[in-house]
């Protein structure tokens, strides 16, 4: 899910059933901010359509990922809740060669992603304007070579813990779509959703958390960028953990 914090409630017609699956979906959450200023608003407009993965209100699988980038891509990496997009838009201007998928509910940050590749230029990130969860089940298996969860949503009251994005239903999706050997990067501020993830994860027997110590989950990856919410949590004197898990 996205970066929302808010706790809000969620959007009227906000519930969807997922394509071949018995499950109800229910999105929780802000889907914007503030208005947007006229030239994001044009980002939306004009140039989100031709970027998309595929169309979030259709049903149809994606078939071919190499059919939404204009060159050959060595590999696919997927980040789970962009926020405003500073993570997944280093990574993909460092990286040109790999094509990236954004999920992102959230329309000010959309934009804001959209403002920063137009910046630098950027080429290789495919977007998908909902959550995460009605994308999964699309997507090709074993195609994802890396995934990203970056200090989404903790949903640190109780009696709103089912709504993480860490669950069984959804590590059983992320596995379908993670080859062998992939890796899902984790982070957040929030103790007790760190524990939640790691309770979740070792009781999943298609991942593995391959940490040797106690550096392995306080420092950020070296290949990894910081974004405004970890900022945000440093600044404030919040401690974050940082962990790499294995698709077995």
């Amino acid at each position: 899910m996205g970066k929302d914090r808010s706790g809000g409630r969620p959007e009227n017609g906000a519930e969807r059933r997922l394509t071949g699956s018995p499950r109800e979906f229910q999105f929780h959450g802000r889907r914007s901010g503030h208005r947007l200023r006229e030239g994001r608003r044009a980002l939306i407009e004009n140039r989100l359509p031709a970027l998309r993965v595929c169309d979030p209100a259709a049903e149809e699988p994606v078939s071919d990922l190499a059919s939404l980038f204009a060159g050959p891509m060595r590999g696919y990496w997927l980040e789970i809740g962009f926020g405003a997009g500073e993570h997944i838009a280093a990574q993909a201007l460092a990286r040109p060669d790999i094509g990236f998928l954004g999920c992102e509910p959230f329309v000010n940050g959309v934009a804001a992603l959209l403002a920063k590749m137009e910046a630098g230029d950027i080429a290789n990130i495919r977007l998908f304007d909902e959550d995460a969860r009605l994308l999964l089940p699309r997507l090709p298996e074993g195609v994802i070579d890396r995934a990203f969860i970056l200090f989404s949503d903790p949903w640190p009251k109780k009696r709103h813990n089912k709504r993480r994005f860490i669950t069984p239903k959804t590590l059983d999706a992320l596995a379908r779509i993670l080859r062998p050997g992939a890796e899902l990067r984790f982070a957040s501020d929030d103790m007790s959703y760190i524990s939640w993830t790691l309770e979740h994860m070792r009781r999943c027997p298609d991942f593995s958390w391959p940490a040797a110590g106690p550096a392995d989950w306080r420092n950020r990856p070296a290949d990894a960028v910081e974004t405004r919410y970890e900022r945000k949590a440093l600044a404030e004197g919040r401690r974050c953990v940082y962990l790499g898990f294995r698709r077995n």
